[in-house]
């Protein structure tokens, strides 16, 4: 069974992962509303994405004899002025779930929570990968600024994305 501090942790961390995914979802709003449907599909998958991701912790917690306690999740921003805008905000909430994560991990290792270590390294990995991918859509989105035919382009580019296979 895992101590209550790191329960309350990783209750802490689902809240985290609602809240991305909730975040996205208006990022992903926002973008539908304003025509970048490709952006707005990409967002969205990103959103079911970070929903997979609180599920993983509510199920590890449970097999772990944890307690889920499910809190309120805050409003995420609803406004935004660019597309570009959209995604470097998406860019910094990863960097946010990364650093959140990392303090996960050393109270797991602090709490000798060697499960809980096991689980969260599945979780560092996904970060790097997440970061990335969010660092290079920004990058390509500054790259192309205000050129019509190139955001458009981005879009259709974005639209293509496919769920991860197995929810994760």
């Amino acid at each position: 069974m895992l101590s209550q501090v790191m329960q309350e942790a990783i209750n802490a961390q689902i809240n985290n992962e609602l809240y991305s995914s909730y975040s996205y979802l208006s990022m992903s709003a926002w973008c539908e509303s304003h025509q970048f449907v490709g952006c707005a599909h990409w967002l969205r998958l990103q959103s079911e994405e970070e929903r997979n991701h609180a599920m993983r912790l509510h199920d590890f917690l449970i097999a772990r004899e944890g307690r889920v306690i499910l809190e309120t999740i805050a409003q995420p921003e609803v406004e935004f002025e660019t597309v570009v805008e959209v995604f470097e905000k998406a860019l910094a909430q990863e960097q946010v779930v990364t650093s959140q994560i990392d303090g996960l991990y050393e109270l797991a290792f602090n709490e000798k929570a060697f499960a809980a270590l096991v689980e969260l390294e599945w979780f560092i990995t996904e970060q790097v990968e997440e970061e990335k991918t969010a660092r290079e859509v920004v990058h390509k989105f500054r790259m192309v600024a205000d050129d019509p035919a190139s955001l458009l382009d981005m879009d259709r580019e974005l639209n293509q994305r496919q769920p991860e296979a197995g929810g994760e």
